[in-house]
């Protein structure tokens, strides 16, 4: 916790942290029960997204959250169904971050401002359902010997490609 907020109830958190919260939210599939959860929440709090979104299981490993559960609005959606149909009810973009063929590299991408950055559940990336909804497909350029890097590593890079591209603009 910031020592701005020191004192002050989750509920004023939470509160003040609404106002300034980025248009963004993440997303992440949670077939089975991923421990990375907890650092895709952590990412989420620290680049102020406006909210994680858990497709799948509703349990998760909150340890890796480090309690910014608390302040992070955390939403569940039981299948890819009620995900797509919350993205399009609030006009979200759903972009898939996954190491996918024909996936398009992070790195040269121009994500949109209303994006929903989705990963996969570890392993087996994103399922074929939330495949089949993104609009968009983006890799992370990775040059060793392992064949992905865990999700909540790719959520902390996607986010501040996502802050790069936005919060600086103008």
């Amino acid at each position: 916790m910031v020592d701005r907020y020191r004192y002050w109830t989750r509920e004023a958190i939470v509160a003040d942290l609404d106002l300034i919260r980025h248009p963004f939210h993440v997303a992440i599939e949670n077939w089975q029960h991923d421990f990375n959860i907890g650092t895709v929440v952590r990412n989420a709090n620290a680049f102020l997204a406006s909210a994680v979104h858990i497709v799948g299981k509703r349990r998760w490993n909150r340890r890796g959250a480090m309690v910014t559960d608390r302040y992070q609005h955390v939403m569940h959606h039981p299948d890819v169904v009620s995900f797509a149909a919350y993205g399009e009810q609030m006009d979200l973009d759903i972009i898939g971050i996954d190491l996918l063929p024909g996936s398009v590299p992070l790195e040269t991408a121009r994500l949109p401002s209303n994006a929903m950055l989705v990963f996969g559940q570890e392993g087996p990336g994103l399922s074929d359902a939330m495949q089949s909804i993104c609009s968009d497909v983006y890799s992370i350029a990775q040059y060793g010997s392992t064949r992905s890097i865990n999700a909540g590593v790719a959520s902390g890079i996607a986010m501040h490609t996502w802050i790069r591209q936005h919060k600086f603009d103008s």
